[in-house]
Parts: structure tokens; C-alpha cells; sequence
């Protein structure tokens, strides 16, 4: 048998044929990155520059989440002009699209809520000194002034509240203009200026004990105009906004202590009680309408009444004033010292 003449048998690799080798390293060469592709318009790297811009703002910068928001805006503008005339690719236009809706949409909410807030001219004093110094926020008293409150006013010689007559469970009141006197059984006791709650010790009081009947008279001494809540709706507003609610108990406590003070000097006026109002509360806890109420119980102590109704602008005539009241109107130093 003559093998010579028999061709040599070839077996070649599976997958390693000229045609299939050829095939497969072709593709390589082409993911080799040796040929770049030209480099795009300005406008894509003008719309990136946007992106990154954007991303590296600081938080701690007040306008942090417009200038975001409105870089985001600009930036996928910008990739749809670039995807539409100068890529041609649908794909791109439309997913730049929706997020170009989507910040826009933000940008506006934030502007929006950047607003200016515009206060009412005869709640802008109030806001001003009262509440602009406890950083409350504008919409925060928009809020609170524009919802079961109304403005009121009073000819000079009306009454606010009579003793034993008028509820203390209706309203919370502010003074805005003028001037009221506060007496008990005819004798004064101390003045109410703008930017004063009226009513603050029977606020205080009735939170304790309902259905309790005013014991002192407050009459307009001039032409007045007052802020007024309705209680029981500023109550249950109160609570669903805890920072307001600390505001509020600091404030009536705060003016408590002004009124403490202008018991002891019943000639205090508005200038001077300024400079007390921005001096720190010394017992913005304590209760004035236990005071008034124990005068009830004491209404013989007339000597008392008048010793402590002349007051001093000594420290020492101040505090021996003081120590009088608590022990002819029945306010021990004990109870003193826990609302200190």
C-alpha cells in the first residue's frame, strides 16, 4: 500500500480558521480606541460644564438648591439643542427633556418659596419687635395672623373686660395702638402700651382652670387697636407648631414679668417698659393673675394695697415692696422663687 501518495490529513482547531480568526480580531481593533471620533460641539461640553458646576455649589451656600436646580435647567437645555441639531439623536432630546421638566419644576417650587412675604402695615411693628428677634420665619406669622384672628378697636373710655363679668375662656388679645389702664375695684394698677398682650395672666391662668371671670377691668385709655385670637383655635394651632408654641409660652411669660414691674411702678411708661422688654425675663412664669385673684381675699388690706401701689425706683424700696405684696396678697417667696 503506498501511503506517500495519500495526502496528509489537516485537522484544524475549532474556532481558530483564517476566515473566523480574521472575523473575530477585526472587532478588537476597532474597540482599541485607535481611530478617536472628532470631538462634539461646544454646546455638549458648555451643557456638561453646567452639570458640574452645579454639583460642586456648597450646602452651606443659602441659595445652594436653585442655583442646583437651575444649573441642572440649563444643562439638559442645552443637551437637547445639542441632541437635536447637531446629533440627531431622539433618544438623547427626549430623556433630557423630562429631566429638563423635572428641575424646572423644582427651580419654580424653590423660587416660589423664596418669595418676599409681604406683613400687613399694622402687624409689621408687632412683627418686628416681638417676633423678628425670635427668628420667626415671615410665612411662619403670615400664618399665624391670617387664620381665626381679627383686628378690633376700642373708643377711648370702652371697656375690654369688666371684673366679674367678662369670660377670660374667649380670646387672646394683643395691643396694636393706643393705650388701657387696668384697675381692680378701682384702684390702678398698671398700663397696657402697644405690643402687649392684654390678657396674658388670665391666659396663663386658664390653662389650668376653666370658666374663670376676669378680676381686674381693663377700659381703652385712648383710641385702640388690638390684635385678637380666638383661644381655643390659637390653642389647637399651637400645638400642631412646637416651635410657635415655645415662642408663645416665652413671650407671655416675658410679658408677665413686664407687668410684674409695672405693678410695682404704676407710673412705668411705653420707653422705659422698651428698655425692660429687651432686658432677660426674671420670673416669666410668674402667674400676675394669682396676684390679682388674691387680692380678692384680701380687700381690707387697704394699707398693704396702697404701700404697694406706690412703688420706688430703689432697689432695696423695690425689693421691700415686693416682700409686701407677697405677704399682704397672700403669693408666698416659695411660689415665687419655683416661677423665677
Amino acid at each position: 500500500m503506498n501511503t506517500t501518495a495519500m495526502s496528509p490529513l489537516t485537522v484544524t482547531p475549532l474556532g481558530f480558521g483564517p476566515d473566523l480568526k480574521n472575523a473575530t480580531l477585526d472587532p478588537l481593533n476597532e474597540t482599541a480606541c485607535e481611530n478617536w471620533k472628532e470631538i462634539h460641539h461646544l454646546v455638549f461640553h458648555v451643557a456638561n460644564i453646567c452639570f458640574a458646576v452645579g454639583l460642586v455649589i456648597p450646602t452651606t451656600l443659602n441659595l445652594h438648591m436653585i442655583l442646583l436646580r437651575g444649573l441642572l435647567t440649563i444643562g439638559c437645555a442645552l443637551f437637547i439643542i445639542w441632541a437635536t441639531l447637531y446629533r440627531c439623536a431622539l433618544d438623547i432630546m427626549i430623556w433630557n427633556s423630562v429631566f429638563l421638566v423635572v428641575n424646572l419644576l423644582h427651580f419654580i417650587y424653590l423660587v416660589y418659596k423664596r418669595r418676599p412675604i409681604k406683613i400687613e402695615k399694622e402687624l409689621s411693628s408687632l412683627y418686628k419687635r416681638m417676633f423678628e428677634p425670635l427668628h420667626v420665619p415671615p410665612e411662619l406669622f403670615q400664618r399665624l395672623t391670617g387664620q381665626f384672628c381679627n383686628i378690633q378697636t376700642l373708643k377711648t373710655g370702652q371697656a375690654y373686660a369688666a371684673e366679674d363679668k367678662t369670660s377670660v375662656d374667649e380670646r387672646l388679645s394683643i395691643l396694636l395702638k393706643g393705650k388701657m389702664k387696668v384697675s381692680y375695684r378701682g384702684h390702678f394698677l398698671h398700663n397696657i402700651y402697644p405690643c402687649a398682650f392684654i390678657d396674658s395672666p388670665e391666659f396663663r391662668s386658664t390653662q389650668m382652670n376653666r370658666g374663670e371671670k376676669f378680676q381686674v377691668t381693663i377700659i381703652a385709655d385712648d383710641n385702640c387697636k388690638f390684635l385678637c385670637w380666638s383661644r381655643e383655635r390659637l390653642t389647637y394651632f399651637l400645638e400642631s407648631e412646637p416651635f410657635l408654641y415655645e415662642i408663645f409660652k416665652y413671650l407671655i411669660g416675658k410679658d408677665i414679668t413686664n407687668k410684674l414691674y409695672s405693678l410695682n411702678d404704676p407710673t412705668l411708661n411705653d420707653k422705659a417698659s422698651k428698655k425692660i422688654d429687651r432686658q432677660p425675663s426674671l420670673c416669666s412664669q410668674l402667674s400676675v393673675m394669682q396676684m390679682r385673684n388674691s387680692m380678692a381675699s384680701t380687700s381690707d388690706s387697704e394699707d398693704g394695697l396702697q404701700m404697694f401701689l406706690r412703688g420706688t425706683s430703689s432697689a432695696s424700696s423695690l425689693r421691700n415692696n415686693q416682700q409686701e405684696f407677697y405677704n399682704a396678697y397672700g403669693v408666698s417667696r416659695l411660689q415665687h422663687d419655683v416661677f423665677c
